[in-house]
Protein backbone atom coordinates (compact mmCIF):
# COMPACT_ATOMS: atom_id res chain seq x y z
CA UNK A 1 0.00 0.00 0.00
CA UNK A 2 3.31 2.23 0.13
CA UNK A 3 2.95 3.21 3.26
CA UNK A 4 4.29 2.14 6.88
CA UNK A 5 2.36 -0.31 9.26
CA UNK A 6 1.84 -0.44 12.57
CA UNK A 7 4.35 -2.94 12.85
CA UNK A 8 7.03 -0.50 11.70
CA UNK A 9 5.79 2.52 13.99
CA UNK A 10 6.10 0.30 16.86
CA UNK A 11 9.70 -1.25 16.08
CA UNK A 12 10.84 2.86 15.23
CA UNK A 13 8.92 3.87 19.10
CA UNK A 14 11.30 0.87 20.64
CA UNK A 15 14.48 1.81 18.64
CA UNK A 16 13.93 5.17 19.97
CA UNK A 17 13.42 3.77 23.72
CA UNK A 18 16.44 2.11 23.95
CA UNK A 19 17.91 5.13 21.78
CA UNK A 20 17.03 7.35 25.12
CA UNK A 21 18.20 4.89 27.89
CA UNK A 22 21.05 4.48 26.54
CA UNK A 23 21.51 8.56 26.96
CA UNK A 24 20.91 8.43 30.32
CA UNK A 25 23.63 5.41 31.35
CA UNK A 26 20.71 2.76 31.13
CA UNK A 27 22.81 1.13 27.81
CA UNK A 28 23.50 -2.49 26.89
CA UNK A 29 26.68 -2.77 28.52
CA UNK A 30 25.79 -1.56 32.56
CA UNK A 31 22.32 -3.51 32.08
CA UNK A 32 24.54 -6.76 31.21
CA UNK A 33 27.30 -5.78 33.76
CA UNK A 34 24.56 -5.36 36.80
CA UNK A 35 21.80 -7.75 35.80
CA UNK A 36 19.34 -5.15 35.10
CA UNK A 37 17.08 -4.52 32.32
CA UNK A 38 13.74 -2.84 31.15
CA UNK A 39 10.56 -3.98 30.45
CA UNK A 40 7.08 -2.49 29.06
CA UNK A 41 4.44 -2.07 31.36
CA UNK A 42 2.02 -0.38 29.00
CA UNK A 43 2.07 2.08 25.24
CA UNK A 44 -0.16 3.67 23.91
CA UNK A 45 0.08 4.98 20.28
CA UNK A 46 -1.64 7.88 18.37
CA UNK A 47 -1.64 7.97 14.64
CA UNK A 48 -1.77 11.34 13.13
CA UNK A 49 -0.55 11.49 10.01
CA UNK A 50 0.51 8.30 7.26
CA UNK A 51 4.24 7.50 6.44
CA UNK A 52 5.05 6.76 2.80
CA UNK A 53 7.93 4.82 1.44
CA UNK A 54 10.99 7.04 0.96
CA UNK A 55 9.84 9.60 3.87
CA UNK A 56 12.94 10.91 6.01
CA UNK A 57 11.49 10.48 10.23
CA UNK A 58 13.12 11.57 13.06
CA UNK A 59 11.65 11.14 17.00
CA UNK A 60 12.47 13.20 19.77
CA UNK A 61 11.88 11.96 23.67
CA UNK A 62 11.16 13.50 26.93
CA UNK A 63 11.05 11.74 30.22
CA UNK A 64 7.16 12.45 31.70
CA UNK A 65 7.54 10.87 34.88
CA UNK A 66 10.03 9.43 37.14
CA UNK A 67 9.18 6.92 39.81
CA UNK A 68 11.33 4.49 41.82
CA UNK A 69 10.87 2.05 39.43
CA UNK A 70 9.83 3.11 36.54
CA UNK A 71 10.13 5.68 33.63
CA UNK A 72 7.50 6.96 31.55
CA UNK A 73 8.53 8.41 28.55
CA UNK A 74 6.69 10.40 25.72
CA UNK A 75 8.23 10.17 21.89
CA UNK A 76 7.21 12.31 18.99
CA UNK A 77 7.51 10.66 15.45
CA UNK A 78 7.73 13.79 12.76
CA UNK A 79 8.87 13.84 9.76
CA UNK A 80 12.47 15.35 8.69
CA UNK A 81 10.96 17.31 5.88
CA UNK A 82 7.71 19.13 7.41
CA UNK A 83 8.37 18.49 10.62
CA UNK A 84 4.87 17.35 10.71
CA UNK A 85 3.72 15.30 13.59
CA UNK A 86 3.37 11.86 12.27
CA UNK A 87 2.43 9.53 15.73
CA UNK A 88 3.43 9.76 19.72
CA UNK A 89 3.36 7.21 22.06
CA UNK A 90 3.70 7.12 25.84
CA UNK A 91 5.12 4.26 27.50
CA UNK A 92 5.51 3.06 31.10
CA UNK A 93 9.13 1.54 31.49
CA UNK A 94 9.92 -0.79 34.49
CA UNK A 95 13.39 -1.31 35.60
CA UNK A 96 14.07 -5.52 36.79
CA UNK A 97 15.98 -7.80 38.23
CA UNK A 98 16.74 -9.40 35.24
CA UNK A 99 17.44 -12.64 37.98
CA UNK A 100 14.90 -12.24 39.91
CA UNK A 101 12.08 -10.96 37.14
CA UNK A 102 10.83 -8.38 39.82
CA UNK A 103 11.09 -4.57 39.56
CA UNK A 104 13.64 -2.92 41.44
CA UNK A 105 15.07 0.65 42.31
CA UNK A 106 16.44 2.61 39.25
CA UNK A 107 19.54 3.43 39.81
CA UNK A 108 20.68 7.10 41.49
CA UNK A 109 22.84 8.21 38.00
CA UNK A 110 19.42 7.95 36.65
CA UNK A 111 17.70 10.27 38.67
CA UNK A 112 19.81 13.66 37.55
CA UNK A 113 19.78 12.38 33.72
CA UNK A 114 16.01 11.42 33.65
CA UNK A 115 14.48 14.69 34.90
CA UNK A 116 11.32 15.25 33.25
CA UNK A 117 12.51 17.86 30.14
CA UNK A 118 11.83 19.50 26.97
CA UNK A 119 11.59 17.25 23.73
CA UNK A 120 15.01 16.65 22.32
CA UNK A 121 16.20 13.74 19.35
CA UNK A 122 16.15 10.01 20.38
Amino acid sequence: MGHMNVQFYVAKFDEASWSFFNSIGLNAIYLKKSGSGLVALEQKISYKKEVLAGDSIYIASKVLEKKEKTLTIWHQMRNSATHDLIAETELVGLYIDTTERKGIKLPTFVSESAKPRNLGSA
